[in-house]
């Protein structure tokens, strides 16, 4: 992993995370690497959603900065981070921009990748969003280090062109997403992610025959670690359905719905998605 702290961090578990940077902390001489993970425990932090908290790690971590690239780097990306979450896209950006720049100077891929990636979500316009996710793209395809963000920044533009209705644009992003997850064999569950969205893309074209082997393998793989997705047993009950495959898209909406309606608010409060789906369920 080109990010020497990347291994410390759980995102299902932030205190365990917390943990793991104080004890670092604590053995940490230096004030450049004091510096990486004061900002750690800042997003830390953020996460949880104490801003204010977050703020004083950087601010403190700014206090010993020592004037090295990579320290300015973290700063700028994890008050930025700060900032974005806590609603003030206006002021997140630029320090999305200040750490891309800075961590392009300092030869550091994968932070470079990750701060392009939150530029792209901090942009003001649909523009902007997509300039930054390309010019991510294109470092993470060039660059060994930020090659992880190859995924993650097609996903994100996958779902853009999905969310805008631009289905073909859509599938070609996830795709290429799915093909560069997949090239992390140890790592399935992007993959299955991956192929729900392909699915996804597919059905809005009107290629559910394509689609029902992704879904059943990301339903498959979801079964397998004793983790049943509701999204995907809806797609694949919307892909059967298309199909004419009633019995078995019924046996899937009915496995979907509860899961759903625990896991997703907007199911619960989109009416017409939940009819749906179990009209699916139980035919008339």
């Amino acid at each position: 992993m080109p990010d020497r702290l990347r291994p410390l961090w759980d995102f299902a578990d932030l205190d365990g995370s917390e943990r793991r940077f104080r004890e670092a902390l604590d053995g940490e001489l230096s004030p450049a690497g004091r510096v990486e993970i004061l900002t750690q425990l800042a997003r830390v932090e953020g996460l949880r959603g104490d801003f204010e908290a977050g703020e004083r790690l950087v601010a403190e971590a700014e206090s010993v900065a020592a004037g090295e690239l990579v320290p300015r780097v973290r700063i700028d990306l994890e008050r930025g981070r700060l900032h974005r979450s806590s609603g003030d896209r206006e002021s997140a950006f630029p320090l999305f921009e200040s750490a891309y720049a800075l961590a392009l100077e300092a030869d550091e891929g994968f932070l470079a990748g990750d701060a392009a990636h939150m530029a792209a979500l901090a942009a003001p316009d649909r523009d902007g969003y997509l300039e930054w996710t390309g010019r991510g793209i294109a470092l993470a395809e060039s660059s060994e280090d930020a090659g992880y963000w190859l995924g993650p920044l097609l996903n994100n533009l996958g779902w853009e062109h999905y969310e805008a209705g631009e289905y073909g644009e859509a599938l070609s992003a996830f795709s290429r997403a799915l093909a560069a997850r997949e090239d992390d064999p140890k790592n399935p569950e992007p993959i299955a992610l991956a192929r729900y969205a392909v699915g996804k893309a597919l059905r809005a074209l009107g290629r559910s025959d394509e689609a029902v082997t992704l879904l059943e393998q990301a339903v498959a793989w979801a079964e397998s670690e004793d983790a049943p997705d509701g999204w995907y047993h809806e797609e694949l009950a919307l892909e059967y359905a298309e199909l004419g495959r009633t019995d078995e898209a019924a046996e899937r909406a009915r496995l979907a719905v509860p899961l759903l309606l625990e896991a997703d608010p907007e199911f619960a409060e989109d009416g017409a998605r939940a009819s749906a789906l179990r009209n699916i369920a139980e035919p008339s």
